[in-house]
């Protein structure tokens, strides 16, 4: 049982909150205090208490407001670095970068249970250093384990040409950016733009839609898998060029294989781990509004829970740099951040863990030694007989248990879930955790898309240039609607000469407008969406569509935003309602 937060006390000159954790549950692992963090004191003002003073009349009204601004002065020059969350006194004014958008309504009171992924979503790793180690990891698993030319190892990594929602022609070769409706709109062969001809011929002339899924294709829908797109490109490019230094057998889907065998050989070997754990500030970024987050979720009265599946190990190295201001120093004795979770399940095989027909054993890890002990459903079981190792079991608050494996239907008994609409979870892998968690379970789920803070601020900045490519497409409709009247009426009607070659003229002039038109139109486009992206363009469209990717979200999604931690700007009670859907024909007629 979680032991309650002291109650609010005021006085009409000075408020306080104090957030601080009785000893019992700061070191409910038996920790030597040398390894605990002393708890911040933040004083916030409470905002049902300033309404309340409010309505005691002008003149108090006054006084207060003029204390509390006073005040506010003293916190924040006190401790400027403190994040700025929905339950601080402070004033968070939200911007577009940091919104949570809607899909699909959802009421956070019916929300008991909100549950976390790590990699990507908690833990955001830095592209230019996480990724580029692990593509140098692939290209030297390529070389030394799978034959690869040496000259492999001299290829660099541009870790930004690459975006999500792309699709791989494993047997072509090609990179593919597609629209809602499954119609390819960019490819590229290798590095090369493939011209219109070449891709409608491959993918738009057939009798039989192709339906783009594997094993043909493979889908780019995680960050992580950025690097093994930009290094098919590469290897496609290779033996375009240098086909002498590939061996026959080796065609194109048998390149995409052998860096997907290179990828789970780095995975395997733990060598990309390693390293971010020796060096955890140098792979991923650091979010100080993490912490003050989960307490606010948690103060609510909800529980919450992390699955992931990276192992114990892992997950507290961590988890210790995302939660602890100490985390350059020695972590292994640390399990501070455990205060902030129920129960944290590693190693959980995403996505099966959420089949309940999944029959993984579940296992409890004792945290100091990272020993399994078997469990029967999530309950202890004692151990039968002496075991060979030296073990002496911690003293674990079991308001957090950590264990391994196992699936859905465990952790709904651990938290007690009466029903999965109950449950939020955040993720960033739309299959791997969207979909399956919604789709299977009925989980309520919040996608976790870092590359949409700068794409939303960029439509806001070229909003006018949005328009003039409105303006351009009524121009061109107008224009070719003169066009057809003109054919029509030369085509049908009894014209003398002189009249028809007036009227040829005009025609012609309209086709040369249409032409300029066109045009600029294109050329405006072209350099809107390379605003977002000098190849791929803007990520939630392909020309007037949407893309496949903004599909996926729009359809698995009931949420989505730019970090997991802009849910600490708005209320844990919030009702989130999704915007009013518009269909063509309603466009002309509702303002919007």
């Amino acid at each position: 049982m979680r032991i309650p937060r002291r109650q609010v006390s005021f006085c009409l000159s000075f408020f306080s909150l104090e957030f601080s954790y009785p000893l019992s549950s700061r070191n409910f692992l038996g920790i030597p205090n040398c390894f605990i963090r002393q708890p911040k004191r933040i004083h916030t003002l409470g905002l049902s208490h300033l309404r309340a003073i409010d309505a005691m009349g002008e003149n108090l009204g006054t006084v207060m407001k003029d204390k509390r601004r006073n005040y506010l002065d003293v916190i924040h020059s006190e401790d400027s670095q403190e994040p700025c969350i929905w339950s601080s006194s402070a004033e968070c004014k939200i911007g577009i970068g940091k919104q949570i958008f809607c899909n699909r309504s959802l009421n956070m009171k019916n929300i008991v249970a909100v549950g976390f992924d790590m990699d990507y979503t908690l833990a955001q790793y830095k592209p230019e250093t996480f990724e580029s180690l692990a593509y140098e990891g692939t290209i030297r698993k390529l070389v030394y384990d799978l034959g690869y030319s040496e000259e492999l190892l001299n290829w660099s990594f541009d870790w930004k040409y690459m975006v999500r929602g792309l699709v791989l022609d494993k047997k072509r070769g090609n990179i593919l950016k597609m629209d809602r409706h499954k119609y390819v709109k960019v490819a590229y062969h290798g590095f090369k733009e493939l011209s219109k001809e070449d891709k409608v011929g491959t993918y738009g002339n057939t009798l039989v839609r192709d339906s783009f899924d594997e094993p043909d294709y493979a889908l780019i829908d995680t960050l992580f898998s950025l690097a093994e797109a930009y290094l098919f490109a590469q290897l496609v490019d290779f033996k375009d060029k240098y086909p002498d230094k590939v061996p026959e057998d080796i065609d194109y889907a048998r390149m995409y294989k052998d860096v997907r065998a290179a990828v789970d050989l780095c995975h395997r070997d733990g060598t990309l781990k390693q390293m971010v754990a020796k060096e955890p500030k140098r792979y991923i970024n650091e979010d100080t509004s993490i912490v003050p987050m989960l307490k606010m979720l948690r103060d609510s009265g909800r529980s919450t829970f992390l699955v992931t599946n990276s192992l114990w190990d892992y997950t507290n190295v961590v988890m210790n740099f995302l939660c602890n201001s100490s985390a350059d120093g020695d972590q292994k004795c640390n399990f501070d951040w455990l205060q902030y979770f129920d129960v944290v399940i590693t190693g959980s095989a995403k996505p099966g863990f959420f089949h309940e027909d999944n029959r993984a054993n579940l296992f409890e890890v004792e945290a100091k030694s990272g020993m399994l002990l078997n469990t029967d459903n999530g309950s202890p079981m004692p151990q039968v007989g002496n075991t060979s190792l030296a073990f002496s079991p911690m003293k674990v608050d079991k308001s957090c248990r950590v264990f391994q494996g196992g699936n859905v239907k465990h952790l709904h008994k651990l938290l007690s879930i009466e029903s999965s609409s109950q449950v939020l979870y955040v993720g960033d892998h739309i299959y791997g955790d969207i979909l399956r968690s919604k789709k299977a379970l009925g989980w309520r789920t919040m996608l976790v898309v870092p590359e949409l803070e700068r794409e939303v601020e960029l439509l806001s900045e070229l909003r006018n240039t949005r328009k003039q490519l409105q303006l351009l497409r009524n121009e061109r409709d107008v224009i070719e609607d003169k066009i057809h009247h003109l054919k029509w009426f030369l085509k049908f009607e009894d014209v003398e000469a002189d009249e028809k070659e007036t009227l040829s003229t005009k025609l012609h002039q309209l086709e040369s407008e249409r032409e300029q038109v066109r045009l600029s139109h294109q050329e405006v486009l072209r350099e809107c969406h390379q605003q977002f992206h000098g190849v791929w363009g803007q990520l939630m469209k392909t020309g007037y569509q949407n893309s496949r990717f903004a599909h996926q979200v729009e359809r698995f999604a009931c949420l989505y935003s730019s970090q997991v931690t802009n849910l600490s700007l708005y209320s844990p009670d919030k009702y989130y309602r999704p915007s009013e859907d518009f269909m063509p024909h309603e466009f002309g007629i509702i303002p919007l």
